[in-house]
């Protein structure tokens, strides 16, 4: 099997001009800094110290009616819900305004639908159970901009604010509110907060009126930014502007671990507290905190992270901890399958769809993602029901999913998402004409197009020169996620010394770099077992810097993201 074939795309070298403008700044840092087309000393203070404020609340279209109607229910006493959504952005979403609006003083409830028995998004059933409990005001969290007739015959008994930062359709539900900075003519200048961000926006807005009224309780913002981080990284948010200010803080709440759930959490997956960011987010709690949602229910998550009972904590944590090892399980029995009959049906096809009655609801977008990730095409895994079936879709840059979901909305009884990713239910007996239609469309934007991943390198930097100051350099990045990935570096030359398979099932590849002065690296090339044997003797690699603990020794390990033989081409950019 050739080495994987991504396009290397390595940002040009930083001008003496670009470097005169940030004086002060390392060259490397200046490097990081240009490849993301950050150049002024203004921009770099903004973005390396967070210098950023966050924007007013109130730029937000619908916020003063939001916040006028929530107030109202506050004077009145009446009961409001809080209706989430199952993963870890909805779950925090809904303990964040559920703990403001309690602090207030409100009657207030969480309701997050089972992803089994009721899918994503509003539902009829779900609003009428409200109702008749005494419920006249909802809230959504993290969803709802695209329910128009769930929130037009609701609307009959009950007042709906919608915070959803999914891209709204061409029409909006006619509720008392909705905050979402993409629909049109909101004038907020940051459209890419998660759903967790959107109810802490409405959280800081409520706690700013009230707290000039002096009723605001014990919650601060600061307080809550930890779920925001939490949400924000787990759902993939871009972490540029506003949303890196969040983040950042929100970490030193996590690190603090001042949430009894949160520390329980933390402690099942060996994290102390200084130890978590970004990646420790993404891979270890993010993943424990979806489980629940994907394999039994959301509260799970939800009660987790508003209990104060230590022995209670502990025991969800665990809980969460199996379910989590279960998803893997899972997750790699679905992606086999599924790969089995996409190559069975149509391999050539510009989008691979894989159908089951034996696929999991809760495992068919994570399949997706394994899929469009192997194959770099537009994914779509279905959980085939009697009458409905549901379906994930995880796409790539050249392909907005949610735009071709728009040229089926005909086909479907609901959808959403975002260009990258997406979720819908459809009657079964429309599922192959959907299959058909999806394929025509992909067919036709991607025909004739290089699809191939882009791995894009930010700077040249011989091996031997990496060293620990290195690594805190390119800290000075953090925190790192979408939009704003880890500094890939490259290094020519390396000689590879060895190279196996590691991982309980020879999935991961281990090897032993050394630079020109003999000193030996360890480097880790995740999902590459396979390549054990086939690697050259003498490669040029492009890594992230990452810290490795072992026996209570940290040393620096390189995470590869591709390998070349040395002395191949690279394309470059500007």
């Amino acid at each position: 099997m050739p080495l994987p074939s991504k396009r290397w795309e390595i940002a040009t070298p930083v001008s003496e001009q670009d470097q005169a403008r940030l004086p002060g700044r390392p060259p490397l840092l200046a490097q990081l800094l240009h490849s993301r087309g950050i150049h002024s000393p203004e921009a770099a203070g903004a973005f390396l110290d967070s210098r950023v404020t966050g924007h007013s609340p109130f730029r937000l279209k619908g916020m003063d009616a939001a916040v006028t109607r929530l107030r109202q229910a506050l004077r009145r006493d009446e009961p409001i819900s809080v209706y989430g959504d199952f993963d870890t952005d909805g779950v925090t979403a809904t303990v964040l305004l559920v703990q403001v609006l309690s602090a207030l003083g409100a009657r207030v409830e969480p309701y997050i639908p089972h992803r089994v028995d009721e899918g994503y998004g509003l539902n009829l059933e779900a609003l009428r159970h409200l109702y008749r409990k005494g419920i006249r005001l909802v809230v959504t969290v993290d969803c709802g901009v695209r329910s128009i007739d769930e929130v037009r015959q609701a609307r009959h008994g009950l007042d709906l604010i919608l915070t959803d930062h999914h891209a709204p359709g061409k029409e909006l539900p006619p509720a008392v509110a909705i905050l979402n900075p993409k629909q049109p003519d909101c004038r907020y200048p940051f459209k890419g907060l998660a759903g967790v961000g959107l109810a802490f926006k409405l959280a800081q807005a409520l706690l700013r009126v009230e707290g000039q009224m002096g009723g605001t309780g014990a919650v601060t913002e600061e307080s809550l930014l930890d779920l925001v981080a939490l949400g924000t990284v787990a759902d993939l948010a871009p972490l540029l502007d506003e949303n890196r200010v969040l983040v950042r803080r929100g970490l030193e709440g996590l690190n603090g671990a001042s949430r009894p759930g949160v520390e329980a959490l933390m402690a099942g997956v060996g994290l102390r507290r200084g130890d978590v960011d970004t990646t420790a987010i993404g891979f270890r709690l993010g993943p424990r905190l979806n489980a629940a949602g994907r394999l039994d229910t959301a509260m799970l998550a939800y009660r987790l992270l508003t209990s104060v009972d230590p022995l209670e904590t502990k025991d969800l944590a665990d809980r969460l901890g199996e379910l989590n090892r279960r998803r893997q399980e899972l997750t790699e029995q679905t992606v086999a399958a599924a790969e089995a009959q996409v190559l069975a049906d149509r391999p050539d096809a510009y989008l691979l769809l894989a159908a089951s009655a034996e696929f999991l609801p809760g495992i068919v977008g994570l399949a997706a993602s394994r899929l469009a990730e192997a194959y770099y095409r537009p994914s779509v895994v279905v959980e085939v029901g009697e009458g409905e079936s549901r379906g994930s879709c995880r796409s790539i840059p050249e392909f907005n999913i949610t735009a071709a979901l728009d040229q089926c909305a005909d086909l479907l009884i609901r959808y959403g998402g975002h260009a990258a990713a997406a979720g819908f239910t459809i009657a079964t007996e429309k599922l192959q004409t959907l299959q058909r239609r999806l394929q025509a469309i992909a067919a036709e934007e991607l025909a004739g197009l290089e699809l191939r991943p882009t791995l894009q390198i930010d700077a040249e930097v011989p091996l031997e020169d990496v060293d620990w100051a290195t690594h805190a350099l390119l800290r000075q990045m953090e925190p790192c996620g979408m939009d704003n990935p880890q500094p890939v570096l490259l290094s020519r030359g390396v000689q590879v010394r060895d190279a196996r398979a590691m991982g309980s099932e020879q999935k991961h590849l281990r090897l032993t770099l050394r630079d020109e002065r003999g000193v030996a690296w360890d480097a880790v090339f995740f999902r590459q077992g396979h390549l054990s044997g086939q690697v050259p003797g003498q490669v040029d690699v492009a890594y992230t810097l990452d810290v490795n603990v072992w026996n209570g020794e940290k040393l620096l390990q390189l995470n590869v993201q591709d390998l070349q033989e040395a002395g191949k081409p690279f394309l470059t950019f500007v």
